[in-house]
């Protein structure tokens, strides 16, 4: 079996996790200031929200026009487009805190915008992986890009936290920096073997094929799906600038090391999950690890101590990292080539309403309940809906290796 060292071996998988890095950290940079600055600037839990719906809503709007145009076009080239688009975010929102802004509305205009640029990059992004090495290194490939990405969510949130102080608009500069340079690497990668592309003219159909094969396969719906409500209902992350600053009563760098936690959390279960992988009971595990992100949401939800409040961050994102590792081998393994991209653009729809729209419900539950309960509320639900998955998609409690 290969091993890691092996996999790095590949040129093309370096550049894939080296464009990764940079990306990852600049959008978690950018992320982690755009929250806080928005939660700043209105002190409204509910305009995080409508942050969160604003990034989200491109996903659904654009489902069918994103994986058909990763599986029609050149998958790199594609990513570089709209890696771009993400640059302009950054630049756009580095002159919006650089005229001293009072209102919120054009972060909101900015996100859409982000949202939208994310909806596009995504299935192309996330369909290179598979093409990098022989199939049978795929799942080390899942690994390192795992490691890379965790890594980004700890640097970027401690990066952004630091810059805030400093100035919104440094940190922004620096995300559109990281962004451009991302761009490079992945337009020098040489496919391992060359993906089947749709050559005929764009049809209904053809848009539609990737959310029939979710629907049709009761593994890949179950798994996604599981995510989808878990981290929907469980979104305790983007209320963390409301948590830092009214409940817990700290700065703006404690705020930035309350973001990385998750990071922290999932780097050491990713370390874990090198040393020690998930080769039986697959399913079960999954089950039992979003039971357990919903647990430590509740924690989060009622505490007032910061060290709680850290180690309840961390406890969530180790589960959580579980689950998008089990996750993230499966759905590849079981898609066509052909169809990946629709499949990862049905897959992002998923992924990011359990983010951006776990976002919108988090802030406004906070307006209508208060945000320990709107936080904690969330995790009771999580918990109930691994119960109820473990009986309404046997097939994921099935699942053994």
């Amino acid at each position: 079996m290969a091993n890691a060292r092996d996999v790095l071996r590949y040129r093309a998988v370096r550049r894939y996790l080296v464009s990764t890095a940079l990306a990852a950290t600049a959008r978690n940079l950018l992320v982690t200031v755009l929250f806080k600055q928005t939660f700043d600037t209105s002190g409204n839990e509910l305009d995080i929200g409508f942050i969160g719906l604003a990034q989200f809503l491109p996903a659904v709007l654009l489902v069918l026009v994103s994986g058909w145009v990763a599986d029609r076009f050149d998958r790199r080239r594609v990513s570089a487009l709209f890696l771009v688009g993400r640059v302009l975010c950054a630049v756009a929102l580095d002159v919006y805190s650089q005229i001293v802004p009072g209102t919120v509305w054009p972060l909101f205009l900015i996100a859409f915008v982000f949202g939208a640029s994310d909806a596009m990059l995504a299935p192309s992004r996330r369909s290179i992986a598979p093409l990098l090495a022989p199939p049978e290194m795929f799942p080390q490939i899942i690994a390192l890009w795992t490691a890379t990405f965790t890594a980004a969510s700890i640097v970027g949130p401690i990066a952004g936290g630091f810059l805030y102080s400093v100035g919104p608009s440094d940190a922004y500069a620096l995300a559109a920096v990281l962004e451009f340079a991302a761009i490079i690497p992945i337009l020098m990668i040489v496919y391992a073997r060359e993906p089947e592309r749709i050559t005929d003219r764009p049809t209904l159909h053809d848009a539609l094929e990737g959310l029939q094969f979710v629907r049709r396969t009761p593994v890949v719906l179950g798994t996604i799906s599981l995510d989808l409500f878990a981290v929907l209902f469980g979104g305790a992350i983007a209320l963390i600038p409301s948590v830092a600053s009214e409940r817990l009563g700290v700065g703006d760098i404690a705020y930035g090391w309350l973001r990385a936690a998750p990071g922290i959390g999932a780097a050491v279960m990713a370390i874990g999950l090198a040393t020690r992988p998930i080769t039986r009971r697959v399913g079960p595990t999954l089950l039992w690890v979003v039971f357990v992100f919903g647990a430590g949401t509740v924690v989060f939800g009622f505490t007032r101590n910061y060290a709680v409040a850290f180690i309840a961050l961390v406890v969530i994102s180790a589960a959580d990292m579980v689950s998008m590792f089990i996750r993230g081998s499966i759905v590849p393994l079981v898609t066509p080539d052909e169809q990946l991209g629709r499949v990862s653009a049905v897959e992002g729809v998923f992924i990011g309403a359990s983010n951006e729209l776990g976002a919108f419900e988090s802030g406004v539950a906070a307006r209508m309940f208060g945000v320990p309960w709107a936080i904690a509320g969330g995790g009771l639900i999580t918990m109930g809906i691994a119960a109820s998955f473990a009986v309404i998609f046997p097939s994921i409690r099935r699942i053994d290796t």
